[in-house]
């Protein structure tokens, strides 16, 4: 049995809070660098290098990327041989979101309750979801979720019957009625299978998935650059003013289902897509 102290997960969160909302990854910027060089309209490309430029001034200055530094959302990947001691690993997670929204001039975007609609002045509570696996492994990515994609985002139960080009269909339709408002050139996590609310946890992950890094399943992979090709001939383009980039990648993870059902969700990340992550 590992022990881990409620405070190295504080400590943590704390840190990876700050990083993800400052520090664009590595794979998104090059892909903006890319980008720039195919992109077809001179705007788009202009739009694509005043992104860069924004993301290289937040990392020098470790300021936010973007205003909105979203809700908090936590994987928390523990191994069963893992004992966390001295505090609940909740609130140990919270703490460490307050204190890196605080320590880092983050804007505090979350209310206690959707309907009454009072800030919790600290950006908690944080969405936390758990992955339990063999061992003593403790990994955690930190993913703050702005919602100006996630109000894009959407799910559909299908039938199998409408199968891939129904699938097709959702996500397209998805990525068209978004348009500009989830900040384009976006990254689009599909999940399929599952029932409601495993779709929908499988397209947040598959936001996770550094771009230019396709399904380890051939017909997966497939249909992934069939719907980016498909995306990017929609004319959104950066910023919504035009052009050939409106997304950088499409990423699809799958699960079993019931044999009545099809689900499909989208998740629609902006063009930063945050996300950092660390291990005790």
């Amino acid at each position: 049995m590992r022990e881990i102290k409620a405070s190295e997960i504080t400590n943590l969160i704390e840190r990876l809070c700050i990083e993800a909302n400052c520090l664009i990854s590595k794979d998104i910027e090059q892909c903006f660098v890319r980008s720039q060089k195919t992109e077809k309209s001179p705007l788009g490309r202009e739009i694509i290098g005043t992104l860069l430029k924004n993301a290289e001034i937040a990392r020098s200055t470790m300021a936010p990327i973007c205003q909105d530094t979203g809700m908090t959302v936590v994987f928390v990947k523990i191994g069963q041989e893992v004992h966390v001691t001295d505090g609940f690993i909740e609130d140990a997670i919270n703490e460490g979101v307050r204190r890196g929204y605080e320590k880092g001039y983050l804007r505090k975007s979350v209310v206690k309750d959707a309907l009454q609609r009072d800030n919790t002045g600290d950006n908690t509570p944080a969405v936390i979801h758990y992955e339990f696996v063999p061992g003593d492994e403790f990994h955690i990515t930190v993913s703050p979720k702005g919602f100006g994609s996630e109000n894009k985002s959407g799910l559909q139960m299908l039938t199998p019957a409408q199968g891939i080009p129904g699938i097709k269909k959702v996500v397209l339709d998805t990525v068209s009625h978004a348009g500009a408002n989830p900040c384009p050139p976006i990254i689009v996590g599909v999940g399929i299978g599952g029932t409601m609310e495993r779709a929908a946890l499988m397209a947040k992950k598959a936001l996770l998935r550094p771009v230019g890094t396709p399904s380890q399943r051939e017909d997966v992979a497939k249909l992934e650059q069939e719907l980016l090709d498909e995306i990017n001939k929609l004319g959104i383009g950066p910023a919504g003013f035009g052009g050939t980039t409106t997304a950088m990648a499409v990423n699809i993870i799958t699960g079993p289902t019931h044999i009545a059902g099809l689900p499909v969700a989208v998740n629609i990340g902006c063009h930063v897509t945050r996300h950092a992550e660390g291990s005790l």
